[in-house]
């Protein structure tokens, strides 16, 4: 199977002409003569434009390449205007499968003879479409009320094409990781790992719509983010019913300014949204891209996000987090020494690596970006940086922190567009500086107490009673200790004194058999069996005895 993917997948670039966007000279003459050897494959697709042909491509070949081109789409600083336009597409425009299909999917699924038996005007034709899944518009029949939803349903003939790509990528990270040199520090195998366990919880929609209910938990009455609600009881594993939001898609930033949208209070509440998301609750959208992102029409002055589609979410535990924290509150202060230690720290870069000369490379990455807008940060630039002093100083990549990574290209992507102005520095580092002081300061003592007053009010009444043990034990303990001391010296006594015994006994012995070797049986050789077995006697009878189970 892995190596028809394989042949599948080259067939397809090939045939889009997709080598021709790589210039001639990245290519070595091995890769160029290669190419030229496949002559069966040649580009079919010559008349369309380079970002058509990216896009076709992206999507013959599956959910794993299109969520690559969904990524890509983000990074418009990145990318020629053509090819970005078109890679957007991919967020909510990938061709769909068959309406009828998918109705018979939601009847099967929810155990119905008809569509109509729970839902209202329900349209065959998706509002939109994505690698994974489609949306299906319609109304839901309530006791008291008619509901607008959106039915999700996952395509019927997509879990065959992920696990082929799954299979691939793990097979081209073992040989990575074998014969790269810097395979060990890259760990391809174990980021393909956490990548495999990414995409196929996307394909199961009851673990979406708890993800959605935590979102929503979360961020309950927030006026930053608001999270649809998702119907459960009408849930299940490939279908996923949920409440219709009205907003307009944060990619049309013509419409949202046309409404009079505050794009840059847009823009930074994103930010405070992922920050809050990451270090607040340690639980984020990671799927981030403008396709899933709308906002609420109601108030352009203070503007709300809407967030949709929550099949992949992040989660970090309490170390990675508090590094994090500190690495970026110490980045945003420029104290480069600080980032280079908790880097060592947290073992992200080996022990013996040289603080000063770390820091010293930390300093000339990051100064020439420093307190400038976005729209005056080459991001290429930037990135070559940061892979050139990872490699020089073995930086480990930290595969459960991929898809946080992911993400933050994805807001970043997504602040160019709506803001290209937008002064991260001053924006995030209020917020981490309010949440370390409420994970270090007196706000956390306060919260800790509040936390661990219940259980220490249930303790309460069991505190006489364990104070008078252990002072009672106290008291008790000198004379057990002397006790034990005693006994220990008693053995060693006795110990010592069967050895003595033994040590003659067998001295005996041998005396005996050298005599019976001499003389055979005669009144010294008797004489000596009958000393011997007296001095066994002796030593058996003076053996440390067994007392309490203590000693043996």
């Amino acid at each position: 199977m892995r190596t028809r993917r394989f042949y599948k997948i080259t067939k397809t670039l090939l045939t889009y002409g997709l080598d021709d966007l790589i210039p001639a000279r990245w290519l070595p003459w091995t890769i160029r003569l290669g190419r030229h050897a496949l002559f069966w494959m040649p580009n079919k697709h010559k008349d369309k434009p380079a970002g058509v042909r990216l896009r076709l491509a992206l999507e013959q070949l599956g959910p794993v390449w299109v969520k690559f081109g969904q990524m890509l789409s983000t990074r418009r600083d990145l990318l020629p205007p053509d090819i970005a336009i078109e890679l957007a597409r991919l967020q909510d425009k990938v061709p769909p499968f068959d309406g009828e299909a998918a109705q018979k999917i939601i009847e099967k699924s929810l155990n119905i003879n008809s569509i109509d038996d729970c839902f209202i005007d329900f349209d065959t034709t998706p509002l939109a479409s994505a690698s994974i899944a489609q949306v299906h518009t319609a109304q839901l029949k309530q006791v008291d009320e008619i509901v607008d939803v959106v039915i999700k349903v996952i395509r019927p003939d997509i879990r065959e094409t992920i696990h082929a790509d799954l299979e691939l990528m793990e097979t081209l990270a073992s040989v990575a990781a074998k014969h790269l040199p810097d395979g060990r520090r890259l760990k391809p195998k174990e980021v393909v790992k956490e990548y495999r366990k990414t995409l196929l919880d996307e394909l199961d929609l009851l673990r979406e719509a708890g993800n959605a209910i935590q979102l929503k938990r979360n961020f309950e009455n927030s006026d930053m983010l608001y999270i649809p609600v998702v119907y459960s009881d009408y849930s299940r594993h490939n279908v996923m019913v949920m409440e219709r939001i009205d907003g307009i898609p944060v990619s049309d930033v013509d419409t949202l300014r046309a409404r009079g949208v505050d794009m840059k209070k847009l823009a930074e509440r994103g930010v405070e949204v992922f920050f809050t998301q990451v270090f607040r609750d340690s639980f984020f959208h990671a799927d981030m891209h403008p396709g899933n992102i709308f906002v609420a029409k109601d108030d352009p002055l203070h503007p709300r996000y809407i967030g949709i589609d929550f099949g992949i979410v992040g989660t970090l535990n309490r170390d990675d987090k508090r590094y994090l924290a500190e690495n970026f509150l110490a980045f945003f202060n420029r104290d480069y020494r600080k980032v280079a230690e908790l880097h060592v720290d947290s073992g992200w870069v080996p022990r013996h690596t040289n603080i000063e000369e770390f820091e010293s490379a930390i300093r000339t990455v990051c100064e020439p970006i420093f307190e400038k807008p976005l729209a005056e940060i080459s991001f290429g630039h930037v990135l070559i940086n940061l892979f050139n002093t990872a490699r020089r100083f073995e930086m480990e990549v930290q595969p459960q922190l991929v898809l946080l990574q992911k993400t933050l290209l994805y807001i970043e992507g997504l602040g160019r567009q709506l803001y290209p102005e937008l002064d991260l520095w001053k924006t995030a580092k209020p917020f981490l500086e309010r949440w370390m002081n409420e994970q270090l300061g007196w706000r956390a003592v306060v919260r800790s107490v509040k936390e661990n007053a219940p259980y220490w009010a249930e303790k309460m009444p069991e505190i006489p009673n364990m104070i008078y043990d252990s002072l009672r034990q106290y008291q008790t303990q000198p004379k057990q200790n002397d006790r034990r001391w005693e006994a220990q010296l008693r053995a060693q006594r006795q110990a010592s004194t069967s050895t003595f015994w033994t040590l003659l006994s067998a001295s005996g012995l041998i005396c005996t058999t050298l005599l019976w070797t001499d003389s055979e049986l005669s009144a010294p050789t008797i004489g000596s069996g009958i000393i011997t077995v007296l001095l066994a006697v002796i030593a058996w009878r003076s053996r440390p005895k067994a007392s309490n189970g203590e000693f043996n």
